[in-house]
């Protein structure tokens, strides 16, 4: 299985405009990515991946977000990414589908 089906399915809600285009990068990103046996290593890929990507570290970047040209494609906020929705809602998402993958959960 690869990493890229943590990706699936989307969330309801993003925090700015540019949320989802980056959502969509990721997986992309990581599409040809195996699931490794590890849940810290697999939990790791999407911040490795969103620090390549956009450029930030989620950990240690105190801002609540930042603008990316190639994530703009329109709108007040376009290009706008939430690093306060990543850090609490959307990374957090996926170390959740990581963690239930690995136990063999469906």
């Amino acid at each position: 299985m690869k990493v890229s089906a943590l990706f699936d399915p989307e969330p309801r809600t993003w925090g700015l405009r540019g949320d989802p285009y980056l959502w969509q990068d990721l997986r992309a990103h990581l599409a040809g990515r195996d699931i490794p046996a590890s849940a810290g290593e697999l939990t790791d890929l999407p911040h490795e991946a969103f620090r390549e990507l956009v450029g930030t570290d989620l950990a240690s970047d105190p801002a609540t977000s930042v603008h990316r040209d190639q994530y703009a494609h329109g709108g007040m906020s376009s290009g706008m990414i939430s690093l306060d929705t990543w850090r609490q809602r959307l990374m957090p998402m996926l170390a959740e589908r990581a963690t239930t993958r690995l136990s063999g959960q469906p």
